[in-house]
């Protein structure tokens, strides 16, 4: 029975030192941060709902590539219904970064 076991170890040795490990990319979210003043002309604000099978824009329905093109400056208001995944939220804000002047807020 012993020299099974070793063989056991030894492959499980073998696989965990031959495999690679990939780093998987990151999405910076920054933390809250204490208010600015108040600028003279007022923020267009989007709010966006997402869930596992749709997503809205100011209640309409659209799919991930049509929110793509319908935003543009602003501050945007994620909302995530109970049944979001976390790659779903990641997917969304992958599309919503790098736009210049625009700010996501992820509501709870």
């Amino acid at each position: 029975m012993t020299p099974l076991i070793d063989v056991i170890f030894l492959l499980l040795l073998f696989f965990m030192l031959s495999s690679t490990f990939s780093k998987f990319a990151e999405i910076e979210i920054s933390s809250a941060t204490s208010g600015t003043s108040a600028s003279a002309e007022p923020v267009e604000r989007i709010f966006i709902q997402i869930g596992s099978e749709r997503v809205t824009l100011n209640g309409e329905t659209l799919t991930l590539d049509d929110l793509s093109a319908r935003i543009g400056a602003g501050q945007a208001l994620v909302s995530l219904d109970a049944d979001t995944s976390a790659q779903r939220l990641v997917d969304l804000l992958v599309i919503l970064r790098g736009r210049v002047g625009l700010t996501v807020t992820v509501l709870e």
